[in-house]
């Protein structure tokens, strides 16, 4: 054979030996997402599957996301719990929902008097709050990602028009977080339940009034067929974050692109939930308006005065807890919110004042 001849076939003996070759197999794993919302809720709902969906195709199917929605494998106050105990891999909720492990964890949802969203994001993701997330979470075995954001919400369902203090003694008030706190300062009697108990409570007269999120959620509730008087905005939820909480030890197992996946997943959700909510809060609140004689209201300067001297008690106590690690992340959640509330004050807020005075358009 001549050298040609033979180069040529050794060439396509070993090509054809390459492609002969069995493709190395990738390992595939799969992960529960235990929830607290209704399934296909509106914004957090929808926003849990989209995030499941994201990973899941990120990762072309290695780490594939199974979605249980509330109740289908665990109590919707039980998602964090599942995590933790091992019999699911992941939750989405909102870290305030468990400040009963910790007070600390209400500061990675939101707290009254305090950030907006994009304050808390950049808090989180700048200037050490995911650090101290982390920390928190530690405890638990667990390690939380901002993954939704509701922006602020509104401040709830009332039968009756509040005209000041008295109206608030004894009422039974389905809130949760640091905000419940405040608002049994002021005298109501706060109840934390899941967003799809809050409708049979109210009709049963078991609560007298509720929050939940905003106009997107609350129309698809239903709160509008008992409660006609819609507060907003709220002052305890100013710019809300929900999270993804995972389990520590099963995300440290995963390669390196794949924990890169779920960090990167969830901060696309970030910012597609709160694109959600904005576009569909307005609608939502015409239609409550317009459609079902829905009455809005601000709350009394009373109330809103009030409401600040309890929050400024709250943060006090924290700073004095005997939790150290809960003085610690309201040192620094503080510090950071004297910071950055100069960036809004200085330039969002004096811009919103003079678009709202001086321009509008038909």
């Amino acid at each position: 054979m001549e050298r040609r001849q033979f180069l040529g076939a050794a060439a396509l003996t070993a090509a054809g030996g390459a492609l002969a070759a069995p493709a190395i197999a990738q390992e595939r794993t799969t992960w529960r997402m235990v929830t607290t919302w209704p399934k296909n809720f509106p914004g957090l709902g929808v926003g849990a599957q989209r995030l499941a969906d994201r990973i899941t195709t990120m990762s072309d199917g290695r780490l594939t996301i199974e979605v249980y929605s509330a109740g289908e494998l665990v109590p919707p106050l039980g998602a964090f719990d599942a995590v933790i105990e091992g019999s699911a891999e992941m939750s989405h909720g909102a870290a305030y929902y468990w400040q009963n492990k910790s007070p600390a964890t209400a500061f990675f949802t939101g707290v009254p008097y305090g950030m907006t969203s994009r304050e808390l994001a950049s808090w989180i993701r700048y200037m050490g709050g995911q650090e101290l997330w982390d920390e928190v979470y530690d405890q638990f075995g667990v390690r939380g990602f901002i993954n939704g954001d509701t922006g602020t919400q509104a401040g709830g369902w009332f039968r009756d028009e509040l005209t000041g203090l008295s109206d608030l003694q004894g009422l039974k008030f389905r809130t949760p977080g640091l905000g419940g706190k405040v608002w049994e300062k002021m005298g109501a009697t706060v109840v934390n339940m899941a967003g799809g108990e809050i409708f049979a409570a109210l009709q049963s007269g078991a609560l007298d009034a509720a929050e939940f999120v905003g106009p997107y959620n609350d129309l698809a509730l239903g709160f509008y067929q008992i409660a006609k008087n819609y507060y907003l905005s709220s002052f305890t939820e100013p710019g809300l974050a929900t999270e993804l909480a995972v389990n520590k030890a099963k995300l440290a197992a995963l390669p390196a692109d794949l924990q890169m996946i779920v960090e990167i997943a969830c901060q696309a959700e970030y910012d597609q939930v709160a694109c959600d909510f904005y576009a569909n809060d307005p609608r939502s609140l015409a239609i409550l308006v317009d459609e079902h004689g829905v009455k809005t209201h601000q709350f009394p300067e009373e109330i809103l005065e009030a409401g600040a001297k309890a929050s400024a008690e709250i943060f006090a106590e924290l700073r004095a807890s005997d939790d150290a690690l809960t003085q610690k992340v309201t040192e620094n959640y503080l510090a950071a919110l004297n910071l950055l509330r100069t960036r809004t004050q200085n330039t969002d807020t004096p811009f919103l004042l003079a678009r709202e005075k001086y321009f509008s358009v038909s």
